[in-house]
């Protein structure tokens, strides 16, 4: 069991106690990787009798699962559950994770959309629909939470390289897929959070967020079709001034339009640029 956490003080031995509960009588070990917190979370986490590492500073979440799949790896386990410290997941479903493992899936997720949410603010519901919907683009099948934070995995999963800062549970899917993984989602409980995240002080923060993060998921994943569009509207829009000059030259003359003849010429060359890249780019996703 792996357990990301900072400043979880008020949650984490609960967690680790449901967890212990949910997995009596089977062989499991609990790690909590502290990422830099400023409270008592290591402490509890060791009085509960989870192993823990522990990041010097607040290195995000990104990191933090990075090192989990580093330590996680050390422990030769034969299954890795995935779960957050802040009891929106419920421990007593973590069986039903590995059972999906047990019939030689690689990655299970679980998901909240298949699954019951008690609560989830409109913007994040929203957020999380949308990048739904651009993984399953990606990888050409429907999946519906590839941000879940509980999940199971064996440890070639774990192997996977993880290379985004900002989106890298969906990456972890994406990868998954692209290497011929068996990925199955099962429903999921989300309960509702009883203290104000500590990642996103407010809504239109997370709009942002989303939308950056949206766009990069289709950088790293989709190149083609993010420099494509990008390529296609450069192109277009000097297309457009190339047919005005057209229409200028068959009636009053071209004359005194210099600067929007070279604007002309560099977004259609700027243009077939940029497609251009995102073909090479894509080459090289693909390659990987």
């Amino acid at each position: 069991m792996s357990i990301p956490a900072f400043n979880e003080e008020g949650t984490i031995s609960r967690q680790i106690a449901e967890i212990k509960d949910a997995m009596s009588g089977t062989d499991f070990s609990i790690l909590v990787v502290d990422d830099g917190s400023t409270d008592r979370t290591a402490s509890l986490a060791r009085a509960a009798g989870a192993k823990v590492f522990s990041h010097r500073r607040n290195m995000g979440l990104a990191s933090t699962f990075r090192t989990e799949m580093q330590q996680v790896l050390k422990l030769n386990a034969d299954a890795i559950v995935h779960i957050d410290a802040d009891l929106q997941y419920r421990a007593d479903e973590i069986p039903s994770l590995l059972e999906k493992m047990k019939e030689g899936n690689d990655l299970v997720l679980g998901s909240r959309f298949l699954g019951t949410i008690e609560q989830m603010p409109f913007l994040k519901r929203l957020g999380n629909i949308a990048f739904a919907k651009v993984i399953s683009q990606i990888v050409h099948r429907k999946i519906t939470d590839p941000q879940t934070g509980f999940r199971a995995f064996n440890t070639d999963i774990a192997r996977l390289a993880i290379i985004s800062n900002h989106t890298y549970t969906q990456e972890q899917v994406v990868r998954a897929v692209r290497n011929n993984f068996a990925v199955v989602e099962i429903p999921a409980y989300f309960a509702k959070r009883n203290d104000e995240s500590r990642l996103i002080a407010h809504p239109l923060e997370y709009a942002v967020r989303a939308g950056i993060n949206l766009l990069r998921v289709y950088r790293d994943f989709a190149p083609l079709k993010f420099f494509g569009s990008i390529g296609a509207a450069l192109f277009a829009t000097g297309f457009v001034l190339g047919l005005y000059f057209t229409f200028l030259h068959f009636t009053s003359g071209i004359q005194g339009h210099t600067g929007l003849l070279l604007l002309m010429l560099l977004l259609l060359i700027s243009g077939l640029q940029v497609i251009l890249f995102g073909f090479l780019a894509d080459m090289s996703t693909k390659s990987k």
